[in-house]
């Protein structure tokens, strides 16, 4: 009985070849463009205070939160909504220095 078994799981036997094929769902581990770049914008947004640019950061955020897929994220990562606070924030942050009234 062992050696039919052997026989069939034989790596060896090419007419136990199984063509590859990808899976229909595919699971992707890395970010969309347009969110890191808002990412990347809303750190160089802090760091300069270019009001500028802090709005097609915000844009970028909106846009990493619509087009997240839950299915190619992972458990428990919160998606687009960490992008578009950090985003928000950069926008809020870059804007503080309009509104604080300094004494001369």
């Amino acid at each position: 009985m062992s050696s039919v078994k052997a026989i069939q799981d034989d790596p060896r036997d090419r007419s136990l070849e199984i063509p590859f094929s990808l899976p229909k769902t595919w699971y992707r581990e890395s970010n969309e463009g347009l969110s890191t770049s808002g990412m990347m914008l809303s750190g160089l947004i802090m760091v300069t205070r270019n009001r500028y640019l802090a709005w097609p950061s915000v844009l970028f955020g909106f846009n990493s939160l619509i087009n997240g897929h839950p299915m190619r994220s992972k458990d428990g990562a919160s998606g687009g909504w960490s992008n578009l606070a950090l985003c928000l924030s950069a926008l809020v942050a870059s804007y503080i220095p309009v509104f604080v009234v300094t004494r001369l």
